[in-house]
């Protein structure tokens, strides 16, 4: 199962909120970013962030997604 990442402006998009507020939820841990190998920058999981958005969604509270510290491999089409 291949993973795909959002760049921070696209998971931002998606949950609707600004780059900003991802910022914040990561640093107060509501919502982890991986760290690009490369560029370190924020990157997110789709399935992290399709999960974030349902629980935002039904209203049932916040959610807390704890992630490792991975090695992201990102492979060119």
């Amino acid at each position: 199962m291949e993973r795909r990442y959002l760049t921070i402006k696209e998971a931002s998009k998606m949950l609707g909120v600004t780059p900003l507020t991802l910022r914040n939820w990561d640093k107060k841990g509501k919502l982890i970013a991986y760290r690009h190998p490369i560029n370190n920058y924020r990157v997110y999981r789709l399935d992290q962030v399709e999960l974030f958005l349902r629980a935002m969604e039904s209203g049932t509270g916040n959610i807390v997604l704890q992630s490792k510290k991975l090695k992201i491999d990102f492979l060119e089409d």
